[in-house]
């Protein structure tokens, strides 16, 4: 959900592959022959073995290289070639847009022995004593007449979408419109991955910082201050395989369990993918669905499926067209979308919880996003607790995970952020229960909760640029509450992130909330990793 922010001057050896126009700093082609660059994207995201892989590729050397390998828990290569002919295209103005149109470089078959997964594709460009090295990402799933799998991982590819700045622009910000300076609500998946979704170095920072801040400090953001520095995106952190999805699945393969792999796309050409396995996991920052999307999920519970959602930002109606070939997401302009105003209004690209859309997130995850939605990033929250306080510990969630009824868990690996999803709830005896004002309803059981905002804080530091500050409180005080007044701002200063745990149907659903759960994996913290085990177990054999 996070706004847009601006930043230092870049290297002059990565400037050709890093813009920075007004307060847009994105990643994308040099159009100069004169500079070493390769770059490259497939048309689909997901393929299963016995499947063609045409990849369309743009360099100014003479030759390239190619190495593909399995993203697991160690890097497996796959797939080398070295020494093929390059060539340099022409890459349109508006190719966030309308797709770059590279004709097809290379082209191979997904062998029947590549295990599903990420697969990370290195393209290698030389040109004397210099080199360059870009990435590109494809999932591979299990071939449609293979033994099922209890578990499948199903990536963020909206929010992989909508975050990806290659080319100029984004769901955020961008180079179109009269001024050159509008962020698009229409986006091609027809180009690259912009630098750091596919593969990051080990150490980047992530969003929420490893600490909270002194009291005193200057706020600060050291994802996008590292990103302006190596020449990554600044969206790193907020999207893509290399920050979130990539640490499930290394963990989960290390725990030993037998997950597939496919893209949130998948459910929009193939609505009945999900009946093939027992469980369906999310994780990260997923935060962009289509109506079609929800309907697969919501059929799936309802027939007997289970879902746990590790992740948080639950927030965007998108749809998707052109056979999955463009995003379309207008956002906080969603009264200019093309079908305001029609019968297809519940379609209009804007947020799930108000008009015209009105289809709360709680109906299929049992949280909202609106009732969230920052903790831990810069001001926003920023000396929070870091996790989640516990309400109900007797729920089968945390058994094993010595819990109790107030005890904090996943503070010391900073789970809690930096977007959370929540309710609307009350408090009796102790306990928290939903309102049912915002579309949740009395089943759902709220277990644990932390705190959060829409308001960046100002602590009148000197020389202190915060980078929410009140837009995104200002946008939650119009839709929700009708107008923007000190007490509606008041409101949305007052947020949550909440653990729920509902039975739909002939299926179950449990939510965490947040964004980096996966953290608590990857810092193997004891508590968050039994909790996350008690889920899969009970969800994967039923």
């Amino acid at each position: 959900m996070t706004q847009s922010g601006g930043g230092p001057a870049i290297t002059p050896r990565t400037r050709a592959r890093a813009r920075h126009i007004l307060d847009n700093y994105y990643i994308g082609p040099s159009r100069d022959s004169s500079v070493l660059e390769i770059w490259g994207y497939t048309p689909k995201m997901t393929y299963a073995p016995g499947e063609r892989v045409a990849l369309h590729v743009s360099t100014t050397a003479l030759e390239w290289d190619l190495e593909i390998g399995r993203d697991g828990l160690k890097y497996l290569p796959r797939l080398e070639e070295k020494g093929l002919p390059g060539n340099h295209h022409p890459t349109p103005e508006d190719c966030s847009v309308n797709g770059c149109g590279w004709p097809e470089a290379y082209a191979f078959t997904i062998p029947q022995d590549w295990e599903p997964g990420g697969y990370l594709f290195t393209l290698r460009a030389r040109c004397g004593d210099d080199m360059v090295e870009e990435h590109h990402l494809i999932l591979v799933r299990s071939a449609s007449d293979a033994p099922p799998r209890s578990y499948v991982l199903v990536c963020a590819t909206g929010t992989w979408v909508a975050y990806n700045c290659w080319g100029g622009s984004n769901h955020y910000e961008g180079i179109t419109g009269p001024n050159g300076n509008a962020f698009s609500p229409v986006l091609s998946t027809q180009r690259p991955w912009t630098r750091g979704f596919c593969k990051l170095p080990e150490g980047a920072p992530r969003a929420l910082t490893d600490h909270p801040p002194h009291p005193g400090d200057m706020v600060r953001y050291p994802y996008m201050e590292w990103a302006y520095a190596y020449g990554y995106s600044k969206k790193y952190a907020s999207a893509g395989w290399a920050s979130y999805e990539r640490h499930f699945a290394r963990w989960s393969e290390a725990e030993g369990y037998d997950f597939d792999v496919v893209a949130l796309h998948d459910l929009e050409s193939e609505p009945a993918l999900l009946s093939r396995y027992a469980c369906a996991v999310f994780v990260g920052h997923d935060e962009y669905w289509s109506a079609s999307m929800r309907d697969a999920v919501d059929s799936y519970v309802e027939n007997g499926g289970n879902v746990a959602r590790f992740a948080g930002n639950f927030l965007w109606q998108i749809r998707i067209e052109d056979e999955g070939r463009r995003q379309i997401c207008y956002k906080y302009t969603a009264d200019q979308d093309t079908l305001a105003g029609t019968d297809k209004a519940h379609l209009v690209t804007g947020a799930w919880e108000v008009d015209p859309v009105n289809r709360p997130g709680a109906l299929t995850f049992g949280v909202n996003a609106l009732r969230g939605v920052y903790a831990g990033l810069g001001n926003c929250v920023g000396r929070g607790a870091g996790g989640f306080t516990v309400y109900r510990p007797e729920h089968w969630a945390f058994e094993g995970a010595q819990i109790g009824y107030g005890d904090v868990f996943g503070a010391a690996s900073r789970i809690f952020g930096y977007e959370v999803d929540g309710l609307d709830y009350q408090f009796e005896d102790g306990l928290p229960f939903p309102t049912c004002t915002d579309g949740a309803i009395p089943d759902i059981q709220i277990l644990a909760m932390g705190l959060a905002t829409n308001i960046e804080v100002d602590h009148d530091v000197w020389g202190e640029t915060l980078y929410i500050g009140a837009t995104d409180a200002a946008f939650k005080a119009t839709v929700l509450y009708g107008e923007v007044t000190p007490k509606t701002l008041d409101a949305c200063a007052r947020g949550n992130g909440m653990i729920v745990s509902w039975k739909r149907g002939k299926g179950e659903i449990f939510t965490a909330g947040t964004c980096e759960w996966i953290m608590g994996l990857t810092r193997r913290d004891s508590q968050v990793e039994k909790i996350t085990r008690n889920v899969l177990d009970r969800f994967g054999t039923a």
